[in-house]
């Protein structure tokens, strides 16, 4: 049977070219709000990070109705640490719409979803998105599309995908860009007339494969897919089953069912193959996993996720400051949301460190895993976390390391700083265009080469250079590269910061804290421009005298200090500092907190008596 009343589409693009508000419109003229109904931009942005940073993080499902056809849609992640949602969402769709900024044209994470679309054989409509923006070249951008898809090996059919002209902001489509649009109709009935309806045997037994996983507090854990072949009914017996994994079948029974509907989950009782449903009732569900019927256990094989490629250790906080802010301190606590988080997030790794209060997390990418220690923190968890060290692969006897693409986009004058940092951090130059009065750069470099560059990159480009990375396969180890160049201002002693100790501590460096912070002996309170550690005092008191009076304190001038979000910190902390992270604070700290015992290590690690 062929669903022609349902069609299942995922929409792919690289960070910031404008899926979320394609969705938006689609929304509103697909009839899901009233007419005078209030509405917020980026709906599908429903978590509190992504609406603060911008960026869709999870993948999530809607659905909206046209000409009688029902159209369910997957708005996903465009940045490349969060291509593990987009890898396994795929599987759920017949069919994607690949979105292409006018002005940018293809990037990094373009590449990559494309090739996962095309490798399972999807449909593909390319839509040339923010036609409306100045420095559009949307005809250039066709012929970039065109070259992509060629050498991505896509078949003939792929090859003379429709294309359309969009403003996903105005809600416009057209077919040519010459031409301006009135609505998203040319969008819809492209999707009808091109997309694959869903076919399959509704009455054969049935399967379906678990592509997302949420949860709810009232029924637990809730399984999100695709009925692949038969019926699914409520109340209904079936097993659970994995292809890849050799675990025994589990029986379980449906005991609620969802359909998507607009911003919706209506609740029903039967769902045909094709349908995209959420059920509950299976609490051991995992992601990969197939719903099937007991007499039929045949499970349907998931597609193969990408590794990590960067670990971090996450442990207990052990720091003078520990349990004061935080809701959750120990370690079973940690252990217990750590491994929580693997239910959902199919791209993550977490193992047991070398103690108790260890945790090694693994991820793909320093957002990856900074995304997570920052929703831990919100929930009320408190912990220290490591700077990140890359995952090496043994290939054929030879040490590989992960590399990066990186593409970077700046104006031209800004160019040479640019070339000589990326040299500086073993990169190789594979590409430079001209485009406009700005520059494309291309480069292959070490993952662990961009550490602490990006914050280096805004201030060489005056914030008007955009860089964009995506891993590249493993090469072999290219040497030890220098990442850092400045050392720390380190607290000698616990108390709170004095504007008269401030006023003396920022001849050395830039500040971290400011007047009346509570610090403890070995936290870090500045950076210093030179490459060496310095230990300072900012909690020192001007002694008063019958000359001196209190009121001096006044005339003193500080600088207004760097405020550390946890991706600067995270950048910037070396292999002997670690980030204390609690609910309401950041803090920068050394392993070894006691000076004297820190010198007398730093000495040992310069004679190489013990290790780094």
């Amino acid at each position: 049977m062929i669903r022609e009343d349902l069609r299942n589409i995922a929409i792919i693009a690289h960070v910031d070219h404008g899926k979320t508000t394609l969705v938006d419109q689609m929304l509103k003229q697909g009839g899901v709000y009233r007419d005078n109904q209030a509405t917020t931009e980026r709906v599908m942005d429903s978590g509190d990070l992504e609406r603060e940073r911008g960026i869709t993080i999870l993948a999530k499902n809607t659905a909206i109705h046209y000409n009688g056809v029902k159209i369910n849609i997957v708005d996903t992640p465009g940045h490349a640490d969060f291509g593990g949602e987009v890898e396994r969402i795929l599987k759920m769709v017949n069919g994607v719409l690949l979105l292409v900024d006018a002005a940018e044209g293809p990037m990094p994470q373009t590449r990559f979803v494309l090739q996962r679309a095309l490798e399972l054989n999807h449909r593909v409509i390319v839509v040339v998105n923010k036609v409306d923006k100045p420095d559009a070249r949307p005809y250039e951008v066709v012929d970039e599309v065109l070259e992509l898809l060629m050498d991505l090996n896509a078949t003939d059919e792929q090859l003379d995908s429709p294309m359309l002209f969009c403003s996903g902001r105005d809600g416009t489509a057209s077919y040519s860009p010459d031409e301006k649009g009135e609505d998203l109709r040319p969008l819809f009935d492209t999707i009808l007339k091109y997309m694959k309806a869903p076919e399959g045997d509704p009455d054969a037994p049935l399967q379906m494969l678990v592509s997302t996983i949420d949860y709810n507090d009232y029924v637990g854990r809730i399984g999100i897919g695709r009925i692949e072949r038969g019926t699914m009914r409520q109340n209904q017996d079936a097993t659970i089953c994995n292809y890849h994994e050799n675990k025994p079948n589990k029986r379980i029974k449906i005991v609620s069912m969802y359909q998507f509907d607009g911003l919706s989950r209506i609740p029903c009782t039967e769902a045909r193959v094709g349908d995209i449903i959420a059920f509950s009732g299976a609490e051991e569900i995992t992601i990969g996993d197939t719903i099937t019927d007991p007499a039929t256990p045949e499970p349907l094989e998931f597609v193969k996720i990408s590794e990590p490629t960067l670990e971090m250790t996450i442990s207990v906080n052990d720091s003078p400051f520990a349990g004061k802010e935080g809701k959750f301190v120990t370690s079973r606590q940690l252990r217990a949301r750590l491994y929580r988080e693997l239910l959902k997030d199919v791209s993550l790794r977490i193992s047991d460190g070398e103690t108790t209060d260890e945790f090694k997390v693994a991820g793909r990418g320093e957002m990856h895993l900074s995304i997570l220690i920052e929703t831990m923190r919100r929930e009320g968890y408190e912990l220290t976390c490591s700077n990140p060290r890359v995952l090496y692969k043994e290939i054929d006897g030879v040490r590989c390391e992960p590399m990066e693409r990186v593409t970077i986009d700046v104006p031209s004058e800004y160019v040479g700083a640019v070339v000589t940092k990326l040299g500086q951090r073993k990169g190789d130059l594979i590409e430079m265009n001209p485009i406009g009065n700005r520059t494309r750069v291309i480069y292959s470099i070490p993952s662990r080469g961009l550490f602490g560059y990006r914050a280096e990159f805004m201030t060489d480009t005056h914030g008007e250079g955009i860089l964009n990375t995506i891993f590249d396969g493993y090469a072999p180890f290219r040497g030890e590269i220098t990442m850092r160049f400045t050392g720390s201002l380190i607290a000698s002693e616990a108390g709170e910061t004095t504007s008269y100790g401030l006023y003396n501590t920022q001849d050395r460096g830039q500040l971290f804290v400011g007047v009346q912070t509570p610090v403890y002996e070995g936290m870090i309170v500045g950076v210093n421009p030179k490459n060496e550690d310095i230990t300072v005092n900012p909690c020192k008191k001007k002694h008063l005298t019958a000359i001196r009076s209190s009121g001096a304190d006044e005339k003193l001038i500080l600088t207004p200090p760097i405020i550390m979000t946890l991706e600067k910190a995270i950048e910037f902390i070396a292999d002997d500092e670690l980030i204390e992270v609690t609910p309401k604070s950041i803090r920068l700290r050394k392993r070894i907190l006691n000076t004297e015992t820190r010198l007398k290590w730093q000495s040992k690690v310069k004679k190489g008596i013990v290790g780094n």
